[in-house]
């Protein structure tokens, strides 16, 4: 947010007590969509409940019930920013975990058969992102030059070229934009803004768009063979694994689960330095290789690389216990502090630049449904390929698990792809917006 710009302080401002309220809510969604109620059951088919997961804390925190941060006023008279650290806490420890668990007792070989589709579509996905920025640019450049102009470090292409870097990779692709391109960094918050609530109307979308998945599916002509037939295997392995959990069973999964944790922060921690002291660029927060001295990008990498070393071990033979399930609420509590992050009436106060965000994303998802159409490929590729460019790691498995846990994978697998190329491919995205923006 821009510091400029005071956050009306929410009526909840301790974590503890937010946590409640998001455990409150995930509780509330869970019991009322297995009710069996009839009014609920006609509800959770329009609406799914991951959505709604995702949407009840994003109302709260638009009314001021909750709020990620907010300004406080200091005993000198001066704006102070306050934050809670729930989406912190929750993508940086319960994420990795998460990936662990719903990992694990994925089958590999499986996991390659689902073809090269998935591929195809996060790569459509990532041209989309591309391109969508100049075409954003030239519309808004008839409607409204102003919006889109500027001149030296004010002009609003060079904002927008990181959010080409948040939305092919993520955040340290974000910065490595904002150095690259020098953005004035006092109206750097207009972007973020754009970034965030352009970036999550489109997840509310795709997740609105799993409860009609095998509407989309026939319309598009899909097969889908190789994605039931992974999830059929994994079943398949869990009911001959499963069993009844005992104490000794979660607190040696959990022990060995957070033990991975510590060691994929660890790894995070000490990777950036040692690569950095080889190739000094991955330490240049504006070089190419900015990502590979990101922290977040090694944590997710190693996390994700422990969970498949896991996957062939006997360590695999805790999906039995229901590890799986596990990864699942860490993930749904993720899905909670994403959605505070969301204010819906965030949406009026710079219209003009999320109409950009939203043409933008308009193109990225016209190209994925045309690709897709072509390829036949099913729903789950194009949420998936979308989502491991817009939203990384944090939120690709969120939308690939809800198909099933078992295709978590895919969508991590993806989002790590992303991380690697969101610099280059913002580059590309900025120096045409360049070109097209006015003068």
């Amino acid at each position: 947010m821009d510091s400029t710009k005071l956050i009306d302080k929410p009526y909840f401002t301790d974590d503890f007590i937010v946590m409640g309220i998001l455990f409150g809510v995930l509780a509330f969604v869970f019991y009322t969509s297995n009710s069996g109620n009839k009014f609920w059951k006609t509800f959770y088919t329009i609406f799914p409940s991951l959505l709604l997961c995702y949407l009840i804390p994003s109302v709260m925190s638009s009314l001021g019930i909750i709020a990620p941060e907010w300004h406080e006023m200091s005993d000198a008279g001066e704006p102070v920013l306050k934050k809670l650290s729930l989406y912190y806490v929750a993508s940086r420890f319960l994420l990795p975990a998460s990936l662990i668990l719903l990992i694990l007792s994925i089958d590999m070989k499986a996991l390659l058969s689902l073809g090269n589709k998935a591929l195809i579509m996060f790569l459509t996905g990532t041209v989309g992102v591309i391109i969508g920025g100049p075409i954003a640019i030239m519309i808004m450049s008839l409607i409204n030059p102003e919006i889109v102009g500027g001149q030296g470090f004010d002009a609003v292409w060079r904002g927008l070229s990181t959010i080409a870097g948040s939305w092919i990779g993520g955040g340290a692709n974000q910065t490595a934009m904002l150095e690259i391109y020098k953005f004035n960094q006092d109206k750097f918050g207009s972007m973020l803004l754009v970034d965030i609530v352009v970036a999550n109307i489109w997840m509310a979308v795709l997740l609105y768009g799993i409860g009609k998945k095998e509407i989309i599916d026939k319309w598009l002509k899909a097969d889908n063979t190789a994605i039931e037939a992974l999830k059929t295997k994994v079943s398949a392995y869990t009911a001959s694994v499963s069993r009844m959990p005992t104490l000794k069973d979660y607190m040696i999964l959990l022990g060995i689960v957070f033990l991975a944790v510590g060691f994929s922060h660890w790894a995070a921690s000490v990777i950036p330095a040692a690569l950095g002291a080889v190739f000094p660029g991955v330490l240049d927060p504006s070089g190419m290789l900015s990502t590979f001295g990101d922290k977040f990008f090694w944590l997710v990498t190693v996390a994700t690389i422990l969970g498949l070393l896991f996957s062939y071990t006997k360590i695999k033979e805790y999906e039995g216990i229901g590890a799986s399930k596990l990864g699942s609420v860490f993930i749904y509590i993720l899905v909670a502090t994403i959605g505070m992050k969301m204010d819906l009436l965030s949406i009026v106060e710079n219209p003009g630049l999320i109409g950009v965000g939203l043409i933008w994303m308009f193109v990225h998802a016209v190209l994925l449904i045309v690709v897709a159409k072509m390829i036949k490929a099913p729903y789950f590729f194009l949420a998936v390929g979308s989502q491991a460019n817009i939203g990384g790691a944090a939120s690709a498995p969120i939308v690939a698990s809800e198909f099933h846990p078992s295709l978590a994978s895919v969508g991590v697998l993806l989002a790590i792809f992303g991380y690697i190329i969101g610099t280059f491919g913002a580059i590309i995205s900025a120096v045409m917006m360049s070109s097209v923006a006015p003068g």
